[in-house]
Formats: C-alpha cells, sequence, structure tokens
C-alpha cells in the first residue's frame, strides 16, 4: 500500500476515533447529568415525603389533644349538672366522647405516631375514661372521688405533651417552668389542699 493510502487511512482512523470520543463524552456528560438530577428529584422527594410525614403527625398530636380537651371540658359540665339522673349522666358522657372524635383521632395516632406518643396518648385516653366512668358515676366537681380521677388525667395530658415535644426536638418542660409543684395539679388544687388540711 503506498504511503499516501497508508496516511489516508490512518487520517480517516483518526477522525474517526475523534467522532467516537465526542459521541462517548457527549454520552458520558448526559448519563451524568441524567443521573445526577433523577438523585436530586428522589432527594427532593423523600424530604417532601418526611414533611409531609411530619406535619401529618403534627395534625395527628394537636387534633388528639383537642379533641381530649373538649371531652374533659363537656365531661365537667355534666359533673357540674346536679339535676341530672345516672342514667342520663351515663349517657351523655359516653357521647361526649363519640362527639368529640376522640376514637378516630386515637386511630389516626396509632397509625402515625411514635410509640413514645402512642403510649403516652393511649395511658391520657385511659385517665379520660376513668374521668367519664367517674362522672357517669354521678360525681360533682367538689367530690373527692372526681379529683381522684380527674388528677391523674392531668398528670397524663402533660405527660402525653412532653412526648410530644420531645418527638418534635423541641425543648423539655417540667412543671416548675410554670411555677409547679407536678403536672397533675393537687398542689394548685384548692379542692384538695382543704381536704388535706381537714385530713
Amino acid at each position: 500500500m503506498p504511503p499516501s493510502a497508508v496516511g489516508s487511512v490512518r487520517g480517516a482512523l483518526l477522525e474517526a476515533l475523534v467522532d467516537w470520543g465526542t459521541l462517548v463524552a457527549t454520552v458520558s456528560g448526559a448519563v451524568i447529568a441524567i443521573s445526577g438530577t433523577v438523585l436530586a428529584d428522589r432527594v427532593r422527594a423523600r424530604d417532601d415525603d418526611g414533611r409531609a410525614r411530619r406535619e401529618r403527625r403534627q395534625d395527628t398530636y394537636v387534633a388528639f389533644i383537642v379533641a381530649a380537651g373538649v371531652c374533659h371540658t363537656r365531661l365537667r359540665q355534666i359533673a357540674g349538672d346536679t339535676s341530672a339522673l345516672p342514667a342520663d349522666r351515663d349517657a351523655r358522657s359516653r357521647t361526649v366522647l363519640a362527639d368529640a372524635g376522640i376514637y378516630d383521632v386515637r386511630e389516626r395516632l396509632f397509625l402515625d405516631a411514635s410509640p413514645p406518643v402512642v403510649a403516652a396518648g393511649q395511658l391520657m385516653f385511659e385517665r379520660l375514661r376513668e374521668l367519664r366512668r367517674c362522672v357517669a358515676a354521678g360525681a360533682g366537681h367538689a367530690s373527692p372521688a372526681f379529683h381522684d380521677a380527674y388528677h391523674p388525667y392531668l398528670d397524663a395530658v402533660w405527660r402525653y405533651r412532653a412526648a410530644v415535644r420531645a418527638e418534635l426536638e423541641a425543648p423539655g418542660l417540667a412543671p416548675v417552668t410554670f411555677g409547679w409543684g407536678s403536672w397533675d395539679g393537687t398542689d394548685r388544687c384548692p379542692v384538695c389542699r382543704q381536704a388535706l388540711a381537714g385530713g
């Protein structure tokens, strides 16, 4: 093969290699760019999912304590109604829990909450039901029976709040933050203080 033909073949091969090199570099750059975009989208989606989950949990936590607060207020109203018959008090106190939606939001709590918040929420719910049974049985505001159920409920409410704050990484609270001696409120309850003074 004449030297000019070899030079032509060599030139053609070099040109083809340069073209292939450009193509490979272009394709590699595109793959890297697409991979980076997909990875960034996945990270963003995971962050969005995490934020949505956190917001859903916060909504559930607030809905649960609000429903419990509605129940508590209405149970206190029933306890203050001295003219109500026992059967009426029982029916009304059961209706309070259903109407406030506490059962529904409790199920959401079981599905969304962390184990410490579920445990604190369940304890609060059990204490609320004990308060309901006490009111249904005829206990009035000033009765020892009412206060024997009310103060453990109040303690459970604050422990639930503390569990939620811990999960949300908020600074912790203690009774002393409010100038109290305990979460259950017995130290600032006039009925309990009078009973202690008289007993």
